[in-house]
């Protein structure tokens, strides 16, 4: 078994991670500790739910979770576009990062037992 630092989605995951806080300190005040808040935590919780995955013999459930917290926060990207916090191309390039993890995520769920 690979070490979790050692898993492209996991490397893929904690990059977005980093973005993204990087990226949400310049929001304005009123989306910084509302929708901020939720993207970082739910980008946390994915990494975790991934170092998890890679740890126990149960994957499934907690790919699915990871998978889970990816759709979340590719729901709150588009609130912020929507809410024209973020621009069209920082919401693509956030988007092609998460598409790239979930594709991975379903890759993986797929192959596990």
């Amino acid at each position: 078994m690979a070490t979790y630092n050692h898993l492209p989605v996991y490397k893929t995951s904690y990059d977005l991670l980093v973005e993204i806080f990087r990226f949400t300190k310049n929001f304005n005040r009123e989306y910084k500790y509302t929708l901020g808040e939720s993207i970082k935590k739910e980008t946390i919780e994915m990494i975790i739910n991934i170092y998890r995955a890679n740890s126990s013999y149960a994957k499934k459930p907690l790919i699915q979770s990871a998978r889970e917290n990816a759709e979340v926060i590719r729901l709150l990207f588009r609130l912020l576009k929507d809410l024209k916090e973020i621009n069209l191309e920082k919401f693509v390039e956030i988007n092609e990062k998460l598409e790239s993890v979930s594709k991975q995520l379903f890759a993986w769920g797929n192959s596990c037992k």
